[in-house]
């Protein structure tokens, strides 16, 4: 009878919440937020720590269940430990994963990191047409190449490995840089707009599992810087002739000089008129200004 009246009680005691608007608004953002941490971790070494540490929490709702306590106590004292650890061994992704955040448009809209694009874009036409060339004309001769197109993020700290350069992007510029037994045909050419800064530098090297072993130093160079910055990095196979583009970890083989081409418009990022009208009038009213 007590039991009766206790539990009587306890759901007399509930009451409903009101739902509110907001309510709805912060289950969406928080499933969006899942979804797409689940869908950055697929792509990294973190889903398999995740998947293990799917399996400890089995493991310790058991222990909880079953009352085991020694185990508990364990698990409790090892896990501040558990999470810094997990924090170190993946400062790479996360990394990779907040430097993905700040290069949303509208990060870059907001901070004005859109500054330095000219009313060609980040390069000229010319400068692509001279790039494609140069590659497909090495292709053909079997020339190994390895040229880094800069967008957003700065390269210097890359640049200061090499050789400074700086000279308008020519495609005999770049068929005479790596010419084989040239002194600057070793390493990688840095282009930023439509100058080439760099030559002979050295890049990170991809530690992807996942890319074909028959892959040498060269194309591993190309998707690592590809991997820590948002570059794009054109290859050229010194043994097939192959010209391949590396662009945030991803390699894709161009077969056709218009593949390339195409795949370089898409980050050149030329204005519209109407960004370009916009661009003139704010340059109109800053000389006002300083008149």
């Amino acid at each position: 009878m007590l039991l009766t009246h206790n539990f009587l009680s306890y759901f007399t005691n509930l009451h409903m919440i009101t739902p509110r608007w907001t309510d709805g608004v912060e289950i969406l953002i928080i499933a969006y937020m899942i979804f797409h941490i689940l869908r950055w971790l697929r792509k990294t070494r973190a889903w398999s720590l995740f998947k293990g540490f799917i399996v400890i929490m089995i493991f310790v709702g058991l222990a909880a269940v079953f009352r085991m306590n020694t185990i508990l106590w364990i698990i409790q004292n090892v896990l501040s430990i558990a999470a810094i650890s997990v924090v170190v061994i993946l400062q790479p992704e996360l990394r990779k994963a907040l430097e993905d955040l700040g290069e949303k448009n509208f990060f870059n809209a907001f901070l004005g990191d859109n500054n330095r694009l000219t009313e060609e874009g980040r390069f000229s036409d010319k400068t692509i047409h001279e790039i494609v060339r140069a590659c497909f004309e090495m292709g053909k001769d079997k020339t190994g190449a390895l040229i880094v197109i800069e967008q957003n993020q700065q390269l210097d700290e890359y640049e200061r490995t090499g050789i400074e350069v700086d000279a308008a992007v020519t495609s005999q510029l770049l068929i005479n840089i790596f010419e084989k037994n040239t002194p600057l045909h070793d390493g990688a050419v840095i282009i930023s707009g439509n100058r080439v800064t760099s030559a002979t530098c050295y890049l990170p090297l991809s530690d992807n599992l996942s890319l074909p072993k028959h892959l040498g130093t060269r194309h591993r160079a190309g998707v690592g810087i590809s991997e820590v910055t948002d570059s794009l990095t054109i290859i050229v196979s010194e043994e097939t002739g192959r010209v391949s583009v590396a662009y945030k970890g991803q390699l894709e083989t161009m077969r056709e000089a218009d593949a390339l081409k195409e795949r370089l418009e898409l980050i050149q990022n030329k204005p519209t008129e109407d960004s370009r009208k916009r661009r003139r009038r704010k340059e109109k009213e800053r000389a006002k200004d300083e008149a």
